[in-house]
């Protein structure tokens, strides 16, 4: 018998692996797209996110060398109707005051931020990010930075702007945003931070949480500094030029 009649051609075996190859990206396609259509309807029980912050210590602070006790994650899904019409409004005006009319991506504000960095010194780094990416990010991927990940980003991007509605999608980033260590979205925020439902907080309150989003493991809403409280006026300045409540009515009828 030939030896070619016995062993598969170099070619054959490049076509196999194509075809594998093919099989394994259309089954995760399919995987990724049902999980976005799942997560239209159904909140998620847990990000990658949360299991990593509950998994690990909190960093400094005198933790380095002591066994961390059990730690407990703080989430609790509330939609739109769940929580007070400041809530929505602050984080719109704190991230991303185009979020009712781009598609996913702010590209004058990835412009402007990348004008930023590159003037800059590098040690204030500027995002660029609109509320549609952090859900990307927050609900369906690791964390960390690489190129396959901000790939993975822009595609589940796509993915929940063509599958949800913008109050589909400011949903999910008021109920898992990280606020805090351990604790994720509004509603666990202000119950740990004002002692009160994220339905009854007042408008100064929901900008003073969505002011601390740029890093929620520096600033607190429980113990805001002078940058926060800044921050805070800034945010309550936008809310009132976005419109307010009106604006807030037009994000629920979307």
């Amino acid at each position: 018998m030939a030896i070619s009649a016995r062993f598969p051609t170099l070619s054959v075996l490049l076509k196999k692996s194509a075809r594998l190859l093919l099989q394994v990206v259309a089954a995760l396609v399919l995987a990724s797209v049902a999980w976005v259509l799942i997560y239209r309807w159904v909140s998620p029980p847990a990000t990658w996110l949360m299991l990593d912050r509950r998994a690990h210590p909190p960093v400094g602070r005198g933790y380095y060398g002591i066994q961390p006790a059990p730690r407990h994650i703080r989430y609790q899904f509330r939609t739109i109707d769940e929580v007070a019409p400041s809530v929505p409004l602050a984080l719109v005006a704190a991230e991303d005051q185009r979020f009712l009319i781009h598609h996913g991506f702010d590209f004058d504000a990835l412009t402007r931020a990348a004008k930023r960095n590159w003037n800059g010194d590098g040690t204030h780094i500027v995002g660029g990010s609109t509320i549609s990416q952090q859900v990307a990010k927050n609900v369906f991927l690791w964390q960390g930075r690489s190129y396959v990940r901000k790939a993975a980003e822009a595609y589940f991007t796509v993915l929940i702007e063509f599958m949800w509605n913008k109050r589909r999608i400011m949903e999910m980033y008021l109920s898992v945003a990280e606020m805090g260590d351990c604790t994720f979205g509004v509603e666990a925020a202000s119950q740990r931070y004002f002692g009160k439902s994220a339905s009854q907080v007042s408008s100064a309150e929901a900008a003073l949480l969505a002011g601390v989003l740029p890093n929620p493991l520096r600033f607190r809403a429980s113990n805001p500094g002078p940058v926060a409280r800044a921050k805070q006026q800034r945010v309550l300045q936008n809310m009132r030029r976005l419109g307010g409540v009106t604006y807030v009515n037009t994000l629920i009828s979307k």
